[in-house]
C-alpha cells in the first residue's frame, strides 16, 4: 500500500530555507550598525509566524472559509483605521502602532481578501459570467485597493491586482475579456513611460489577434480608445497625479544616471553589490557594499543585494530555486485537489507569491521600476512574515486533508507499479 504523508516536506523545506537565508541577510546588513534589534525582531516574527502557521495547520478548514468575509470585514476596517491613526514613514500612511506592537494593515489586508474572494467565487450560487456577481467579485478587490491608493501605497496595490485576474480566470471568467478590461490599465501606467505606450498598443494588438485570430471587432475599438485617451492623459499630466518621490522613480528607471545621487542612487548601488558577488560571492559578514551601508535599508526592499553579493550567483540562485520549489508544490497541490475554495485560495497566493518575487527581484537588477515591494519571507518585516507563513500554513492543511478534499494522488505522489 502507498504511505501518504500528511506533511508536505517539500513546501515546509522550502519556506525554512528562506525564512533561513533572510534571517542571515537581515544579521548581515544590519551587522555592526549598533542596533541589533532588528534581527532578533525579525527572529521573533518567525517564532510567531511558526506559531500561526501550526495553529492554522492543525485547525478546521471550515472555519476559515466560513469566516472569510469576517477577515475581510477586519482588514478594511485597519485599512480605515490606518488612515485615521496610522504613522506617516517616507510619505506613506500605512503603519499602525499599538504599544510596543507595529503592524501594516495592507499585509494582512492582501491575505483577507483571498480568502474573501476565494469564498465568494467558490459559492454554487456565483456565476462569474452575471454582471452582478462580477461586480461583486471586482468590488471584493478595488475597496481595499482604493483605501490602500489613499496611504498612497502604489507597490502593494499592483501586487492585488495579478492575483485578482488569476482567481476570477480560475473561476471561469473568459480570458479574454479579463485581458480586454486590463488593456486601459495597461495602457495607462504605459502612459508615464513616452514611447512605451507606442509598445504597450503594440503588444496588445498582437494579443487580440492572437486570441481571436478574426478582424477588429467594434467592442474592441470601445476598449483601446479610452485606454489610449488614459495614457496620453496620464503621459500630459503625471506631474500633477503623481507625487514628486514616483515621478523620480520613473525617470531614474528609465535613466538611473539622471539623478546619481538621488533618486537613482539605490538602483545603481544595487546592480554595483549584485555584480560583485561573483560566483561564490564575497563570504559571509564580508559584502563590501552591504557591510559598508552603501544601498540604505538594505534589509528591506533591497536584501536580495545583500543575498547576492555576499552569498554570490550560488546563493541568489539557491534563493530563487527555494521559491520555484514552494510556487511548484502549491501549483501542485492545486491540480491535485478538486475543492474550488481551496484552489482559488492556492491560487491566489501562488499569484501574489510570483508577482513579489518578481518585482523585488526585478527593481533590484534594473528590469522594474523601484516600488517598494519587499521579497516574500525573507524581507525584514513582521505584517508580511507572518501573513505568508499563514497562508503556508493553510497550503500544508490542504495538503494534510487532501483525502477529503477531493484528491487525485499521481498529481503529488508517483505509485509505485505492482510487484
Amino acid at each position: 500500500m502507498e504511505k501518504q504523508h500528511k506533511l508536505d516536506r517539500w513546501l515546509l523545506a522550502s519556506v525554512t530555507g528562506l525564512i533561513i537565508l533572510g534571517l542571515m541577510a537581515i544579521y548581515s546588513a544590519t551587522n555592526g550598525t549598533g542596533d541589533t534589534s532588528l534581527f532578533y525582531r525579525q527572529l521573533a516574527w518567525s517564532l510567531f509566524g511558526v506559531i500561526a502557521l501550526a495553529v492554522v495547520y492543525y485547525n478546521d478548514i471550515r472555519i476559515v472559509r466560513d469566516n472569510a468575509y469576517i477577515f475581510y470585514a477586519i482588514g478594511l476596517l485597519l485599512l480605515i483605521a490606518v488612515l485615521i491613526f496610522g504613522r506617516k514613514i517616507a510619505g506613506q500612511t500605512s503603519w499602525m502602532k499599538i504599544g510596543f506592537f507595529s503592524f501594516q494593515p495592507s499585509e494582512i489586508v492582501k491575505m483577507a481578501t483571498i480568502l474573501a474572494l476565494a469564498r465568494y467565487l467558490s459559492d454554487e450560487n456565483t456565476d462569474i459570467h452575471s454582471i452582478p456577481h462580477l461586480f461583486i467579485a471586482l468590488a471584493t478587490a478595488f475597496i481595499p485597493m482604493m483605501l490602500i491608493m489613499l496611504q498612497p501605497d502604489m507597490g502593494t496595490m499592483l501586487t492585488i491586482l495579478p492575483y485578482v485576474a488569476t482567481m476570477l480566470i480560475m473561476a471561469g471568467f473568459d480570458i479574454y475579456i479579463m485581458m480586454l478590461m486590463t488593456f486601459p490599465f495597461i495602457l495607462m501606467i504605459a502612459g508615464f513611460f513616452n514611447i512605451y505606450i507606442v509598445l504597450a498598443l503594440t503588444f496588445l494588438l498582437i494579443l487580440i489577434l492572437f486570441f481571436k485570430r478574426k478582424k477588429f471587432q467594434l467592442h474592441q475599438f470601445f476598449v483601446i480608445g479610452p485606454g489610449l485617451a488614459a495614457g496620453f492623459f496620464m503621459n500630459r499630466f503625471a506631474n500633477e497625479i503623481l507625487k514628486p518621490h514616483q515621478i523620480k522613480r520613473i525617470q531614474t528607471f528609465i535613466d538611473p544616471m539622471s539623478d546619481p545621487q538621488g533618486a537613482g542612487y539605490n538602483a545603481l548601488q544595487a546592480k554595483i553589490a549584485i555584480s560583485s558577488g561573483g560566483l561564490w560571492g564575497k563570504g559571509f559578514l564580508a559584502g563590501t557594499q552591504t557591510q559598508l551601508r552603501f544601498i540604505p535599508a538594505q534589509w528591506t526592499d533591497f536584501i536580495f543585494c545583500v543575498i547576492a553579493e555576499e552569498l554570490g550567483f550560488i546563493g541568489a540562485s539557491l534563493l530563487i530555486t527555494l521559491y520555484l520549489i514552494l510556487i511548484l508544490r502549491l501549483i501542485a497541490t492545486i491540480f491535485a485537489i478538486t475543492n474550488k475554495f481551496v484552489q482559488l485560495t492556492l491560487g491566489g497566493f501562488v499569484s501574489l507569491m510570483f508577482v513579489h518575487v518578481v518585482i523585488n527581484v526585478g527593481m533590484t537588477i534594473g528590469l522594474i521600476p523601484v516600488i517598494g515591494v519587499p521579497l516574500p519571507l525573507v524581507s525584514y518585516g513582521g505584517s508580511s512574515l507572518v501573513g505568508n507563513m499563514i497562508m503556508v500554513g493553510l497550503a500544508l492543511n490542504f495538503f494534510r486533508n487532501k483525502r477529503n478534499l477531493g484528491y487525485h494522488s499521481s498529481v503529488l505522489t508517483r505509485k509505485k507499479s505492482a510487484p
